[in-house]
């Protein structure tokens, strides 16, 4: 049977529809091989060694076994980087690149700001997993020379492993701290606020596919059904206490509370409070500038 075949047979069935498994299955190839879709359907597909053939062999059984397929490969694709991720990270969205690009606005913006300081931008990605936003507006806002000290929080200390792992290989000057948002450590400001809080309600588990809850960390997924806004008031309590005068806080959010986010914003002071679509149209993100001193221009996004 070709490796195209094998695991097309091993991803469908209970865990995917056939639509779903044919790209799964040429994700695989091309993530894990270099096996390119076109070679595929031209039944150009090179013979495989035998620890190549060994790797395919586990990579079927964990889609055999419902695993998504980026915890079968080790890794997943975010703002063009490639990702480890392990189950005790969250698997990077595609959506949540919209807070990445969000953010890296914001940060243009407050850097244009203050041209003559020379001290860096203080950025905090609170709640990492893999690190994925925090190293990827680590590696941007380098590349644009603009200076930055990136911290990253998570509770989990092996979120925060792998994490430190992403920002070595992909060579991200980043700080990784052991850290819970809702106990709204104590420390220096920061000119930006960033975070993918948990924001599923546990009702909610019924209605989502069984490959995430079954293996990603319901740490990072869920929050109680009578408060699902637990983690957005810590967010703007910590923005209160540590963003700059003219600081921004921006978070991913649920797309059927993403009014309520804004609400709990602004009921904490921040302006400017503003909802936005992700790619797929839907409310998504929610920013805030922290209130204004007199004097300090506004940055608005």
């Amino acid at each position: 049977m070709s490796p195209y075949y094998q695991l097309l047979r091993q991803a469908a069935g209970a865990w995917h529809d056939a639509g779903e498994a044919r790209s799964i299955a040429l994700l695989v190839l091309d993530e894990a091989f270099g096996v390119a879709a076109v070679d595929v359907y031209a039944d150009k597909v090179r013979h495989f060694s035998e620890e190549e053939c060994l790797r395919l062999e586990n990579i079927a059984a964990a889609l055999q076994r419902g695993e998504p397929v980026q915890y079968a490969l080790g890794s997943a694709r975010f703002c063009d980087h490639c990702f480890t991720v392990t189950p005790a990270t969250l698997i990077p969205r595609p959506e949540t690149e919209g807070l990445v690009q969000m953010a890296l606005t914001a940060a243009r913006r407050l850097a244009s700001d203050r041209r003559s300081s020379a001290a860096p931008l203080r950025v905090l990605d609170a709640g990492t997993g893999s690190g994925c936003i925090a190293i990827s507006l680590a590696l941007a806002l380098a590349a644009e020379g603009i200076a930055a000290d990136v911290e990253a929080w998570d509770i989990s200390e092996a979120a925060l492993d792998v994490a430190r792992r992403n920002a070595k290989v992909l060579g991200a000057a980043v700080r990784f701290v052991h850290a819970d948002i809702l106990a709204l450590p104590a420390g220096a400001s920061f000119d930006l606020i960033v975070s993918n809080p948990p924001y599923i309600c546990r009702h909610e588990r019924a209605e989502m596919a069984s490959h995430v809850t079954a293996h990603e960390p319901a740490l990072a997924l869920f929050v109680p059904d009578d408060d699902p806004q637990r983690f957005y008031r810590a967010l703007a309590a910590l923005a209160h206490r540590r963003l700059i005068s003219g600081g921004a806080l921006m978070v991913e959010a649920h797309s059927r509370y993403a009014d309520a986010t804004a609400a709990v914003m602004r009921e904490a002071g921040l302006s400017d409070v503003a909802v936005h679509p992700d790619i797929f149209g839907l409310p998504r993100f929610v920013s805030g500038v922290w209130s204004l001193r007199e004097g300090v221009s506004k940055c608005k996004f």
